[in-house]
């Protein structure tokens, strides 16, 4: 078992290291696997990024975030440039189908709303836009439609999880019904959990994964 120093010092020491971070002042707490991450940063971007350096750390079980996204002065938009530089984001990105998707924003928050086809395109929406400048936040609340599930999905969703080499198949099992994809057992790390649950999403006619796998270093 890793203290929760150790956790800690582990987390900032990521933190540090991630060039996508840079010399952002976030601060971070550890108690009992449970990581918080609090403080200010100068986009959305850099937020997702200090996320996801948490999440690659040994003995993270669950991430608290409580950062605020405090844009520069010079690099503030309008709502109505912002509005038009996502839609431009969306119609650029191959993996989007931009005609099914409508954007809100308000004080550079994004709302996404409508439907995709596949899983996968409700997340590439969003990392379309991340980057941007002057975006705070996204609600992404796009929904994938219902397709045929696969006979062979369980099979197909296990042998993905074996391919990949950053999860440990022996430890997850995957029970399937009615297009949704159950995920159970233990991973090393919520980067393993999260990559295992991507693998799931990624497998046709899935349209809910319930993901109980439990992190344990």
């Amino acid at each position: 078992m890793r203290t929760d120093f150790q956790v800690q010092q582990d987390v900032i020491a990521e933190l540090q290291w991630d060039p996508n971070i840079g010399s952002a002042e976030i601060g971070v707490a550890a108690k009992g696997g449970v990581v918080t991450l609090s403080g200010s940063v100068d986009s959305y971007a850099r937020k997702c990024a200090a996320v996801r350096a948490a999440e690659r750390v040994v003995g993270v079980k669950a991430i608290a975030e409580e950062l605020n996204v405090l844009l520069p002065g010079h690099v503030n938009r309008t709502d109505t440039e912002l509005a038009h530089a996502v839609l431009n984001a969306l119609n650029w990105d191959v993996e989007v189908p931009s005609d099914k998707i409508t954007a809100r924003v308000d004080k550079g928050w994004v709302w996404l709303e409508g439907d995709v086809d596949l899983p996968f395109q409700k997340a590439a929406a969003e990392r379309a836009i991340r980057f941007l400048t002057g975006v705070r936040g996204v609600t992404n609340n796009l929904h994938s439609e219902s397709r045929a599930f696969a006979p062979d999905i369980r099979k197909r969703i296990e042998d993905a999880l074996t391919r990949n080499a950053k999860a440990d198949a022996k430890g997850i099992s995957v029970e399937t019904s009615d297009g949704t994809v159950t995920l159970r057992g233990t991973v090393r790390s919520w980067s393993e959990r999260a990559d295992a649950e991507r693998a799931a999403w990624a497998a046709p006619g899935v349209i809910r994964v319930n993901d109980q796998l439990v992190v344990h270093a």
